[in-house]
């Protein structure tokens, strides 16, 4: 018997009803617990403390704060237990004692003291095990020196936490959350975050997206007494290797200025933490291409463009205490950008360089009110206002050779794209005995205002296949029967015999008998502007019950909707547990098995809406065209209105009237082990599925009617670009986890992961090779990496040296291998080729991955999709760096750690790619290139290395007080 998904939807949201409204009378009344708020000296909220709560016997059970300062431990017999708290710049508190009863939470609040900051290493909150909703065994916290151990670029960085967080995030990837907002921007420079968080409670109904995958970032706040921190990154080309896809070493030049400071506003009431960095970076685009000498030879080319990049990152946070119980924060972010040469690299030439103006603007506020020692209230706001403008002086057409050269002009024009991002959101969260019940709303909208001028000047494509052998000379080389040979050809000789033939002055019918001329030829026109609005919203509630002690059940339920499709309220039922077996008398548990369940559910982007809205065939034009007539013209490019005069097709991409939200289904067992020496040791299951996945499709592309004649199911209309979510995604992984704390001196976390995923798109990009035949389409997904292994941590060395190792490992990822041909008339070159039965036909190519037939016939078995295998992936990053302390501490009070000296000093080396080791990136799989099966640039995986260097070293200097 199969469940429509409807019964399944109805069927899970009674059982979580029921369990919501039962579970109460079930709560165990033996045991007790402890709750409270940790707040600093001005009443401030301190989120992700720890709480450390001892038994007599000595047993430590341990807790995080939320985003109100709040924690709740439940489960605990009765009797005498000693608490102390612990926090990231603050002084440990003092223990003290409390008495817990049967059948009571004690409310026990703690106010802390702020210390100049101490570098401690930790990788996760948790020395144990246990079965708390945030403690999951596959979850890392990075804080201290395991921060500063990762890249300090933003992108670089963000790379890293995405290698960190691995490839459970199914098809859409991972989010990111700033201070609980949705990551718009760019990220914060790493000394301005205080914490992050990886893959922690991944069935929270609070989170949209999955939580395994989700990366939270918490920024430091403000503080009572004033605090400051300078830092210098510098770097430059001599420092660095070469890379090896660049003729010789090419100029590189990085220099970071950062600058934070914090303190009081209005004593005992606010305090404000003000951030600045400002990134000038001398960087280069590695540019590796077939293209034509001045004697229109076939040659390569290999050129290394400077591409100046200039950032400012700027930030001012208020914390002000409004009344005892309600504390308002602010924020305000200025990030404005300044590209130059964006565009270029790899096959695209420097004629299409374009340059870059990107500012934002961004404003937060969040307003937290503890209504009572049960119940607190947390509002946000965030706005962003972004305005990006493309700037493009070469107004010359386009020229794209498939898979060797991109010249012409980059075709942007001058653009500009603004922006205007809104979010509000209202969580409650309260504690009812055993239960710890979230609750809340989140409303996202989003206005989009675009003037694009691409592809106004039009773009001419050349591609591969079959055309009459010459000889050098150019001349036609015959058999024995005095008729031509055919040979496959590749797209950059198409345009060298374009090119060649028109300088003889060959007729343009001439020059397409003898194999040149172009393949196809787009140019769009019209009103350049286009609009689009879209407004989301979530309503979720959440039920952590603690059933036991030893037994965490988890309930919640997320509603969503969203205004730009047709698709109605999406429904997100998610359930879990956490159990421990029983130990012997008060043991701590050393054991603890959870397991999930839960649906997501992905926007469908407002850029989709964008695109249909502006090619509707009206308010812009778009034309593919394939007619010689039109195409005999190059190089020169016929006008928009002439093009329409002659009824010439249009280009309409549209959005299907049934799309409607992808969602993943997603399941997770693991069991968590506590090992000997402060090693924990956790291994998962993780099974996704992902339903009703984009893909875009021409559902107006030729097909063979009965007569054998190429027709279109409407003649009078060109193709139909069209946006479906119709798509599977199968994910089953099976995730290592391994943490050690030793001392305060080694620390280590270690991720390996074994994936496989399969699927028959890869997203709203992704087109079908034959829109009326999508049963080929399944196959590998490009996220089907089956071997990832990631390795972290801190080791304090002799002589105060304190060093950071970061490593990924990785095996190959899947690329797809085409035809580099439109045999199906599509206007799209995705098609791909059968596997070759006759070596000797002309349309056969061998390679190393097989022997392919380039014109495959009916009933030929096409090959699966994204058949072939890159090279794997190694990095290895060392940060190495040493502290000076001076200054005249401050007198202690006898009690707690002694006091620091006030001033410190850090000089560190980072290396990236420390062992110069070249990572190629996907190889090209365009069976029509002479590059196929080869890679011409360098992984694009940030946080190892650049475009410009195979090898980084940069050097650090900083200082606060």
């Amino acid at each position: 018997m199969r469940w429509s998904r409807k019964s399944l939807e109805l069927g899970l949201l009674l059982l979580i009803t029921l369990f919501l409204l039962a579970s109460p009378l079930y709560a165990q009344k033996q045991t007790g617990g402890i709750k409270g708020r940790v707040t600093d000296e001005l009443g401030g909220l301190i989120t992700q403390a720890t709480v450390i709560v001892i038994n007599s016997a000595g047993v430590e059970r341990t807790v995080v704060t939320n985003g109100e300062g709040m924690y709740t431990l439940s489960g605990l017999e009765p009797g005498t237990y000693t608490v102390r708290v612990e926090s990231k710049g603050f002084a440990e508190s003092e223990s003290q004692s409390i008495e817990i009863h049967a059948g009571r939470f004690q409310e026990f609040n703690v106010t802390m003291r702020v210390t100049i900051e101490e570098q401690k290493v930790t990788v996760n909150q948790e020395a144990a095990v246990n079965t708390d909703a945030d403690n999951n065994g596959t979850g890392i916290v990075l804080k201290g020196k395991d921060l500063d151990s990762l890249p300090d670029d933003p992108d670089g960085l963000l790379a890293a936490l995405q290698a960190m967080a691995g490839p459970s995030a199914g098809p859409s990837g991972t989010q990111v959350y700033v201070d609980g907002f949705t990551a718009n921007d760019r990220l914060p420079p790493k000394q301005s975050i205080k914490e992050v968080r990886i893959n922690l409670n991944p069935f929270s109904s609070e989170f949209d997206r999955l939580g395994f995958g989700r990366i939270e970032i918490t920024t430091r706040p403000g503080s009572e007494q004033f605090h400051g921190l300078g830092e210098f990154f510098f770097n430059t080309g001599r420092f660095n290797s070469r890379n090896p896809f660049a003729s010789e070493r090419a100029p590189f030049n990085a220099q970071y200025y950062y600058g934070s400071i914090s303190g009081p506003l209005i004593h005992k009431k606010a305090t404000f933490f003000a951030a600045f960095q400002y990134r000038n970076v001398i960087d280069n685009a590695i540019i590796n291409a077939t293209v034509l000498d001045p004697n229109l030879r076939i040659t390569r080319l290999s050129e290394a463009v400077e591409t100046p990049k200039r950032e400012l990152f700027s930030s001012f946070s208020a914390d002000y205490k409004l009344k005892d119980n309600h504390t308002f924060t602010f924020n305000y972010r200025y990030l404005p950008t300044r590209w130059k040469n964006i565009g270029i690299g790899d096959f695209s030439t420097t004629s299409r360089a374009y340059d870059l103006d990107h500012t934002d603007h961004n404003f937060r506020m969040t307003e937290i009110s503890v209504i009572n020692s049960k119940v607190v209230n947390e509002t946000r706001f965030q706005y962003l206002h972004s305005h990006r403008e493309l700037k493009d002086s070469n107004n010359s057409p386009a020229i794209r050779v498939l898979e060797a050269f991109n010249g012409g002009g980059a075709q942007v024009g001058n653009s500009f794209f603004n922006e205007d991002r809104w979010e509000v959101h209202n969580y409650t969260t309260s504690t009812l005995g055993a239960h710890v019940v979230r609750a809340g709303v989140r409303v996202r909208g989003v206005k989009v205002q675009n003037v694009s001028l691409t592809n106004f000047g039009g773009t001419y494509i050349f591609a591969g296949g079959l055309a009459p052998r010459l000889d050098a000379n150019d001349q036609l080389v015959l058999d024995a029967n005095g008729q031509p040979i055919n040979e496959l050809i590749t797209s950059i000789e198409r345009y060298r015999r374009t090119l060649a033939f028109q300088q003889a002055h060959f007729s343009p019918e001439e020059i397409r008998a003898l194999g040149g001329g172009a393949t196809q030829f787009s140019i769009a026109g019209g009103n350049p502007e286009a609009t689009v609005s879209r407004v989301d919203a979530g309503f979720f509630v959440q039920d952590d019950w603690r059933v036991r002690p030893n037994l965490l059940l988890s309930a919640g339920m997320r509603f969503e909707s969203q205004n730009n499709i047709h698709g109605k309220m999406d429904f997100a039922p998610r359930v879990s547990f956490a159990w421990s077996p029983p130990t012997r008398g008060k043991e701590p548990p050393k054991t603890v098995i959870r397991g999930g369940f839960g649906i997501f559910y992905d926007r469908i982007s407002e850029s989709l809406t964008l695109q249909a809205n502006r090619y509707n065939g009206t308010n812009q034009q778009l034309f593919s065209i394939t007619d010689p007539s039109i195409l005999n013209q190059f190089p020169n490019v016929p006008a928009v209105d002439t093009l329409a005069n002659f009824a010439v097709p249009q280009t309409i991409v549209r959005m299907s009237d049934q799309l409607r939200s992808p969602y993943t289904i997603q399941s997770a067992i693991s069991v968590e082990r506590q090992l000997p020496y402060k090693t924990t040791l956790s291994l998962s299951f993780v099974n996704t599925r992902t339903l009703h996945l984009l893909r875009s499709r021409n559902i107006n592309a030729p097909f063979t009617d009965e007569a054998g004649q190429q027709v279109r199911p409407d003649p009078n209309t060109g193709d139909i670009f069209q946006y479906e979510s119709n798509g599977v995604f199968n994910q089953r992984q099976f995730v290592v986890n391994l943490s050690n704390r030793f001392n305060n001196r080694v620390s280590f976390y270690a991720i390996y992961s074994f994936n496989k995923a399969d699927s028959d798109t890869d997203g709203s990009g992704s087109f079908p090779a034959n829109s009326y035949d999508l049963r080929d389409e399944y196959g590998r997904s490009s996220l089907d990496i089956r071997h990832r292994f990631v390795f972290g941590g801190t080791i304090n060395a002799p002589w105060g040296l304190v060093l950071s190792p970061f490593i990924v490992l990785r095996s190959g990822a899947p690329f797809n291998i085409t035809t580099g041909r439109d045999n199906n008339g599509d206007s799209l070159f995705a098609d791909r080729p059968s596997f070759a039965t006759d070596l000797n036909s002309p349309d056969v190519v061998v390679t190393r991955f097989g022997a392919f037939n380039l014109n495959p016939g009916p009933g030929d078995r096409i090959i699966p999709r994204n058949l072939g295998s890159g090279p794997g992936f190694a990095g290895v990053n060392l940060r190495i760096e040493k502290m000076f302390a001076f200054g005249s501490a401050p007198k202690g009070n006898g009690r707690g750690p002694a006091p620091e000296k006030p001033y410190k000093l850090s000089v560190a080396i980072s290396v990236q790619n420390l062992f110069n080791h070249t990572n190629a990136g996907l190889p090209i799989g365009n069976l029509s290139s002479d590059l196929f099966g080869q890679s011409n640039t360098t992984s694009s995986e940030g946080a190892f290395g650049n475009a410009t260097s195979n090898r980084r070293i940069s050097l650090v200097v900083r200082f606060n007080f």
